[in-house]
């Protein structure tokens, strides 16, 4: 017998028994076929007794008990998870449908952190432990200070010595008096890099209302919530070509550039600003222009298609504000707090600029270059859009493929991948037909930015996605994943059957102002004109849904959304509706999702663990449900269950309400709830995580591990507090 395999011991039989069983119906091979898998059940549990001796391998149950042989204490919020697991029969994580449960135990990280323990006591008490707690524990790189060395002293000038061997020893590494000719060192003042000494602060640096911590016992962990994100080679956006003004962001606003974060060189290491993604401040370029600029590091720039970048020579860097600083002939002034770019006279590019920067962001929501879960069918057919590749416009890729599909050269599957971070300019007009399998995508890596212009002046040019003819059995489906479209919105129309958004940008009000304000706030990012299309939308951002279809003859439309943002760029606004407010027929479904603006629709199937900042008003109450989710007073919804604000309390109705540190799309913390925002809101989850599309980044319960986590590791005595940077 092999093990593992059913029929094991039957074949161990003579073949006069298992003749004489064939003729009786198999009976015994029946027997036997239980008894192995019994045996199987032994085996596989003595085995994994022995991998349950080492916390690599051990099981999840038994990681409490190796913890508690090592003393080993854990995280806040792990064993509800555990008991949640266990009583639903799923184990530690799994079979929660979409994997929620299995993140925030990951994020919690029972098994790193059991691990670590022995190791991480012998180190207690030093700041290089503090900073790889944050990183392990939480997930955020941070940079730990001592706010004794920052606390004004008086020192003693003493000379040690006599006669000429005298020496004036001084403590020059300690705080100290602001001087005003270091500009940098100003520049650095009261964040995590600064030197400049202050006076005492008596609030305790762990206070939950007024962080203080200046104090000889305090100890500061100043940690980086938002992420990088890298744009590679993008073209940057001309603001005035007659004076050769540029954004780093195709989308014309400002964006403030952060550093590309270098790997510490050993555990010991204390965090610098090049271990973290700061944000690039000017003086501070200026300084370490070397540091920051080039090929690999935080931001490159060509001009005119070169292969080689701007030498670094010609670089100036300025306070680009209102644009009022011209460079010199043949220098190309930078701004990295605003991400600005300008050229001096008579030296202007004639074939375009384009850059390679990183951006913060709070997740990987959006089209970006990050890694991105896909699945290629089998029999797709990929046609490859970009430099050096067959196709260099998207349309002609589609052509080809529609060309290839009705002729029988290939299957229904296709697939159309753009293979670099460029800008694409063209109107994009897909006519499906039954049976069509169609996906508009990103390459990994990359994060093309399509933009819709005015092509026609008679009629709007949106991206249009239309089916030829009324389906008679599988009607078409069209993808698009990692893209990001401005300029105009998308357009579905006729009988299709499904349309996808994923890891997509469908800019909130079309293009933006250069303060990150919306162009045309009124304007609909997505368009369901008389189609029966079944919407699903996730870890994307989009502005308004608007619905325009045949409420008596066709049945509401279904629109899932999932991990994402669906901004109307004001509250007031309808984030979905049909046209003049009306409700829309449709069936929303809101998953994860932060929803800026007003909803107006047929009904509300489910909506849980999201935002809603405007009034919410259904047509059907008596369908649905709203679960862990917030909605603001006087919103017309179905039943509800363990939603904001609570009605038991409604004298703090007014207290419990999302607050958001940036509602603008293009700045840094856009979407991120405020640190002063309701717990009910921070909080209010079913899993005691954050409302929103940010869900499950799972910040509370990282921020509880940490403090747990920091009380345990600080030095003695020591008053230590977590300071939030971004």
């Amino acid at each position: 017998m092999t093990g593992r395999e059913p029929d094991g011991l039957a074949e161990l039989l003579p073949q006069w028994h298992r003749l004489r069983d064939a003729e009786a119906g198999e009976p015994l091979r029946a027997l036997l076929a239980v008894i192995a898998e019994q045996a199987d059940r032994i085996r596989d549990g003595v085995e994994q007794s022995y991998e349950d001796l080492f916390v690599e391998t051990a099981a999840p149950w038994v990681l409490p008990y190796l913890g508690d042989l090592v003393g080993h204490t854990p995280l806040p919020g792990y064993e509800r998870v555990r008991a949640k697991g266990l009583k639903d029969g799923r184990g530690e994580g799994g079979g929660d449908g979409d994997g929620s449960r299995a993140r925030l135990a990951e994020a919690l990280a029972p098994r790193r952190d059991v691990a670590a323990t022995v190791a991480n006591r012998r180190r207690k008490g030093t700041l290089a432990l503090l900073e790889e707690l944050a990183g392990s524990v939480a997930g955020w790189p941070a940079r730990a200070v001592e706010f004794s060395r920052l606390v004004s002293a008086t020192q003693p000038v003493r000379l040690y010595g006599a006669g000429t061997a005298a020496v004036n020893v001084r403590r020059l590494e300690r705080g100290r008096l602001v001087d005003v000719r270091e500009g940098a060192a100003l520049d650095l003042a009261g964040g995590p890099f600064g030197a400049v000494a202050r006076s005492v602060d008596v609030r305790r640096a762990g206070s939950e209302r007024t962080q203080g911590g200046l104090s000889p016992a305090g100890a500061g962990l100043f940690v980086w919530r938002l992420k990088p994100h890298s744009v590679t080679r993008a073209p940057a956006y001309c603001i005035d070509r007659a004076r050769s003004l540029y954004t780093f962001s195709i989308l014309g606003n400002d964006t403030p550039l952060v550093t590309r974060p270098v790997p510490e060189p050993s555990t010991t290491h204390i965090a610098t600003i090049d271990n973290v993604p700061a944000y690039i401040r000017r003086r501070q370029l200026a300084d370490r222009l070397a540091d920051h600029y080039g090929p690999g590091k935080s931001f490159t720039i060509w001009r005119d298609g070169q292969d080689e970048p701007v030498p670094m020579a010609d670089l100036v860097v300025a306070d680009l504000s209102d644009w009022r600083y011209r460079p010199r002939r043949g220098q190309v002034a930078v701004d990295p707090a605003l991400g600005r770019i300008a050229f001096g006279s008579r030296s202007a590019p004639r074939q375009g600029v384009w850059v390679t920067y990183h951006h913060a962001f709070a997740d990987d929501t959006g089209g970006g270059e990050y890694p991105r879960d896909r699945e290629t069918p089998v029999a797709a057919k990929v046609y490859r859009v970009g430099p050096g590749q067959t196709y260099q416009r998207i349309m002609d890729a589609y052509g080809d493929w529609r060309g290839d599909r009705r002729s029988v050269r290939c299957g229904r599957d296709g697939i159309i991948e753009i293979t670099h971070s460029g800008a694409y300019q063209e109107q994009l007009d897909f006519d499906l037909d039954p049976g069509d399998r169609l996906e508009v995508r990103a390459a990994e890596g990359t994060r093309p930015v399509i933009r819709l212009l005015d092509w026609y002046s008679n009629r709007p040019d949106a991206l249009n996605i239309r089916a030829t003819q009324e389906a008679s059995g599988d009607a078409p489906r069209i993808v698009l994943d990692g893209l990001l479209i401005a300029g105009r919105g998308l357009n579905v129309t006729g009988p299709v059957g499904a349309v996808v958004l994923r890891h997509c940008t469908l800019v909130p009000g079309w293009s933006l102002e250069p303060e990150c304000d919306p162009h045309s706030p009124e304007e609909p990012s997505l368009v369901l004109e008389r189609t029966t299309a079944c919407v699903a939308v996730e870890r994307s951002i989009l502005g308004t849904i608007e619905v325009i279809g045949d409420e008596v003859g066709h049945d509401p439309l279904e629109i899932h959304l999932r991990d994402s943002i669906l901004d109307a760029t004001g509250h007031d606004r309808a984030a979905l509706s049909a046209p003049d407010c009306r409700h829309a027929h449709a069936v929303l479904h809101a998953h994860r999702t932060t929803v800026i603006g007003e909803v107006h629709t047929h009904a509300v199937e489910i909506a849980e663990n999201s935002i809603f900042t405007g009034r919410l008003r259904v047509a059907r109450r008596g369908t649905g449900c709203m679960r862990f989710s917030y909605v603001p007073p006087g919103s017309r919804t179905p039943r509800r269950h363990r939603c904001q604000p609570d009605p038991a309390g409604r004298d703090n109705d007014r207290l419990v309400r999302p607050l958001f540190t940036s509602e603008r799309y293009g700045t840094p913390a856009y979407g991120q709830l405020a640190d002063g925002c309701h717990d009910g809101i921070r909080r209010g989850a079913e899993d005691a995580s954050e409302m929103g599309a940010f869900h499950d980044l799972y910040q509370p319960q990282r921020l509880d591990s940490l403090r747990a986590r920091l009380a345990e590791y600080s030095p003695a005595g020591t008053d230590a507090g977590i300071f939030l940077v971004t």
